[in-house]
């Protein structure tokens, strides 16, 4: 089979094309022919030593990805067999991600992915979904579900990113009123029609003044991309006991808190790293993320404000580059034709 390999981290340029064989499923494991292969920040962040280190094993890139289970190992039902799957994680503490024909992993990560649903959808959802659940519960509820965020006022800070996009559409499938932040008017289209209610460009208005119009009694949770640039707007919208969620370093890697703002407003800035949430929390946000899609409420393409970016298996290096520098949408990579 076709598989992307890296042996030491590096630029785009330490990953080559390569005949591997199809792996044979283990105790417990699926194996999936990919379809298709989604690309994440952390994929190049990874291969490029920011996030791990090379040992000298071959090593494929990408956690997410959609495709068929084709075989089951001890252990697993051979119901399985035939059924489409959207992957999560398969590269995490892994040598083994998606940007290959076939991958073989634990069974749980590979779930099922609606007849109606695209694999374009399916490896789009892993990190993104996962990342934007998890903000969005941290305060509670602990599951997302139709009217779970009744009555709540959402910021979804960058709302033309994966995550963001995620976010707004996940947030609005539980109930909540949904602001975003954007800095173009392209952007501001792809928000909107990714179903935000309102939508803020920081750089024509001012962004505080305008977010406060649309929620005078502040925001209840926000979704945040770039907390060292938008910690003063965030302490600035913040309803008391709000809940302000961090999942990127967007922006610098230092942050300056208000303290005693913070304090007197009882703020709640918590951190994620959706890898290492609990096995508990990851578990709920999958099984709530699959009851999105069935619902149809989680979509991808320009029509739902996520424009899709394909580049071949053979051009991985160029879908890697591609997400680094800040491409407006999802980067795919077509696997299998």
């Amino acid at each position: 089979m076709r598989a992307i390999v890296y042996r030491s981290t590096g630029g785009p340029e330490v990953l080559s094309l390569t005949e591997r064989p199809v792996p044979v499923p283990g105790a417990g494991e699926v194996l999936v022919r990919i379809h298709v292969s989604g690309v994440n920040p952390t994929d190049w962040k990874s291969r490029s030593g920011a996030t791990a280190t090379g040992d000298a094993q071959d090593r494929v890139p990408n956690q997410d990805g959609a495709g068929v289970i084709t075989a089951v190992g001890a252990g697993v039902s051979t119901d399985r067999i035939g059924e489409r799957v959207w992957v999560w994680e398969a590269a995490w503490q892994r040598a083994e991600g998606t940007a290959q024909e076939y991958v073989a992993l634990p069974s749980p990560q590979a779930v099922e992915l609606p007849d109606d649903a695209s694999f374009d959808l399916g490896a789009s959802l892993g990190i993104p979904a996962l990342t934007a659940h998890r903000a969005l519960t941290l305060a509670g509820p602990e599951r997302l579900a139709p009217h779970a965020l009744d009555g709540r006022v959402v910021l979804v800070a960058g709302g033309a990113g994966a995550v963001g996009h995620a976010a707004i559409e996940l947030a609005r499938w539980a109930g909540a009123t949904v602001i975003t932040t954007v800095s173009s008017a392209e952007k501001a289209a792809l928000a909107t029609a990714a179903g935000a209610h309102h939508v803020v460009n920081y750089r024509t208005e001012d962004a505080a003044s305008a977010i406060r119009s649309q929620a005078p009694g502040g925001v209840d949770l926000v979704v945040e991309v770039a907390p060292a640039v938008n910690a003063a707007l965030d302490l600035a919208v913040a309803a008391p006991g709000a809940t302000v969620a961090f999942y990127a370093n967007n922006g610098g890697d230092e942050v300056t808190l208000p303290v005693r703002p913070s304090m007197a407003a009882n703020l709640n800035w918590h951190g994620i790293l959706v890898y290492t949430v609990t096995g508990a929390a990851k578990a709920a946000a999958v099984a709530d993320v699959l009851a999105a899609v069935r619902d149809g409420a989680l979509r991808v393409g320009p029509e739902a404000g996520l424009p899709l970016h394909r580049f071949t298996l053979e051009q991985t290096a160029e879908a890697h580059v591609a997400v680094e520098r800040g491409a407006v949408g999802k980067v795919l990579i077509d696997v299998a034709f």
